[in-house]
């Protein structure tokens, strides 16, 4: 429905700047509207059969391979990835679908006797309640699956908030979830450029039981902050510093292979991307040589042409950062081995790039790049790859490579993040928890554990029938 202001956003193209599409802007008196109709909906919601609710989520998956090209495409032309990374991202955000179109069915509890002999405990679950759910521009399909199906599997219903830059393929996605027969009121849908005013009105609603957020660590503590007030059942995926750690004895081809599927992933705008790339001594030189050739024959342009490999950043802001990290590592002493400069002409391109040697005290290594920047610094020995692998508050994912099955069995315990891609430069599976530790965030998404953070424990104790 249109804002009860009237007001519209417009969403760009980052590869052109053409306005694309204008669509509701609301405010404060639009996020209540939509958390009335998700609460008015909770209670059939959660009373619906978990098969029934599974049922929906699987013809939700079919419709989006149906029209999987169609998703492709809007995703392209919103957020600016290349087409093939964007049927990529349809294929694993509808991932999520399918697997909690699986997992809600089997949403179970417990029943025996205590340990005294004196009563029967009966353990269920049950649906934590209204939701507020807020994705980020980066991965708008997969991020908005992976926090809308277990939800809807769970029986709760939700207010969704995309990011204002790329809000049309959660548009998309939720016609698909009507489509499918999903009653109205269960899912809502705010776009907003007050994001601010909109989503704190809504966390400070009593009847609102559980906050989602997927971003920044700034943002995610002053919503830890605001849901605090009323308790609320909270996840956060927020910021990573990722470490892809390459010792001497590593394939370096598959090093390398796995270094650009780590970093060059989404133009780099992903929080699993890697950050700091540190690499053993004795192949620091020959790992930086080989990436850069890879990267020096990369192609750069809009995402829906054949062939380019690099798309736009996300806007000029993302350009102006990447800059200033990567000026500030060169200022410092770092070597150029590749790119290093904006792109000229319309739109929001940076070259991608190779910073060897980087220095201690660079920002680069301290700020998540967002931007197809590879940052590599060098290490001696395990210890020391440890110590610089953990010298940061984020801990997301980190990567490592080495052909040494025990030292990748100490590293699996001695790196300091919620995953690790071993011997691999991509971790994300909808079967497998994805979520951080330390200022990387709280709970788990997708995986077994996905659809427990929208479960509420609920304990029973009965005199023992035999007494």
């Amino acid at each position: 429905m249109d804002a009860a202001s009237g007001k519209t956003l417009d969403v760009y193209d980052p590869a052109t700047g053409e306005v694309i599409a204008s669509i509701a802007d609301a405010g404060v008196d639009d996020g209540a509207r939509a958390l009335d109709a998700a609460v008015a909906a909770q209670a059939d919601w959660a009373a619906t059969p978990p098969r029934v609710r599974g049922e929906i989520l699987r013809r939700t998956f079919d419709l989006l391979q149906e029209r999987k090209e169609e998703a492709a495409l809007l995703m392209t032309i919103e957020m600016g990835k290349p087409l093939a990374e964007a049927r990529g991202e349809v294929a694993y955000g509808g991932e999520f679908l399918r697997w909690f179109s699986e997992e809600a069915v089997r949403i179970s509890g417990r029943y025996g006797s205590n340990p005294e002999g004196t009563g029967r405990m009966i353990v269920t679950q049950r649906p934590v309640g209204p939701t507020f759910l807020i994705t980020p521009w980066n991965f708008p399909l997969a991020m908005a699956t992976r926090k809308l199906a277990p939800a809807i599997a769970a029986g709760c219903t939700s207010v969704i908030k995309p990011a204002a830059l790329t809000p049309l393929t959660t548009l998309f996605l939720v016609k698909l979830l009507e489509e499918a027969g999903l009653p109205k009121g269960v899912v809502n849908v705010v776009t907003t450029t007050t994001t601010g005013p909109v989503s704190g009105a809504i966390i400070a609603d009593p009847r609102l039981r559980k906050l989602s957020f997927t971003g920044s660590t700034p943002v995610g503590v002053q919503l830890l902050k605001q849901a605090a007030d009323n308790v609320l059942k909270t996840s956060m995926e927020l910021g990573g510093n990722a470490p892809f750690v390459v010792f001497d004895d590593a394939d370096l081809d598959k090093a390398v292979e796995g270094a650009l599927l780590a970093k060059f992933r989404n133009i780099g705008q992903a929080c699993t991307a890697a950050n700091r790339f540190i690499v053993h001594e004795k192949v620091a030189d020959e790992f930086g040589r080989r990436l850069a050739e890879r990267v020096k024959a990369f192609r750069i342009g809009r995402g829906t042409e054949e062939g380019v490999t690099i798309g736009p950043l996300i806007d000029d802001k993302a350009v102006a950062k990447v800059g200033s990290l990567v000026d500030d590592a060169v200022g410092r002493g770092a070597t150029l081995l590749t790119g290093g400069s904006a792109v000229e002409g319309r739109g929001s391109f940076y070259e991608p790039t190779v910073l060897a040697d980087v220095q201690q005290g660079s920002d680069i290594l301290s700020e998540e790049i967002f931007g197809p920047v590879v940052s590599i610094i060098r290490f001696t020995d395990e210890a020391d790859a440890v110590a610089k692998a953990n010298a940061t508050e984020y801990g997301l994912v980190g990567y490592v490579f080495t052909k040494d099955l025990a030292r990748g069995q100490r590293l699996i315990d001695s790196i300091d993040t919620g995953m690790m891609g071993l011997n691999t430069g991509v971790v994300s599976n909808a079967a497998a928890p994805f979520g951080g530790v330390k200022q990387s965030g709280l709970g788990r998404e997708g995986g077994f554990e996905g659809i427990h953070e929208y479960l509420e424990t609920k304990y029973v104790l009965t005199p023992d029938p035999f007494a």
